[in-house]
């Protein structure tokens, strides 16, 4: 791995890692919410252990398919920082860790994945 690759990885590890411990402080050290502890830790921390097992491990195709369940909590802090003025530092935190980990997880499964020769063939190197 280059450092290059080095650095995305560091970087999109460390912001999912960190947005993981934000949602968990966030949900459940706070009463902002009327909604129970379960609910909250099942619509707000387990889907992010999801892909952490292959972005631990790092996993091009994990931090690929990872961007599809940070996208819920990018929508999430931009839906907090319009309507619960209370609680705009936590939504500014999770946008700010979402998009680094967006941006991490993006480049490192790019880069990654070609510097392990996968991807997807073009149609017209195919024949």
């Amino acid at each position: 791995m280059t450092p290059f690759i080095q650095r995305l990885r560091w970087l999109a590890l460390s912001s999912y890692i960190a947005l993981l411990v934000l949602m968990i402080v966030w949900q459940f050290a706070t009463s902002y919410s009327e909604q129970s502890l379960l609910f909250r830790g099942l619509f707000y921390v387990v889907p992010l252990l999801f892909p952490l097992y292959g972005i631990i491990k790092a996993k091009p195709y994990t931090h690929a398919w990872a961007n599809f369940i940070l996208m819920w909590y990018f929508l999430h802090s931009l839906t907090m920082l319009y309507i619960a003025p209370e609680q705009r530092w936590w939504a500014v935190a999770e946008l700010l860790l979402t998009s680094l980990a967006f941006v991490g997880c993006t480049w490192f499964a790019r880069h990654q994945g070609r510097a392990m020769g996968l991807g997807l063939k073009k149609l017209k190197d195919q024949d």
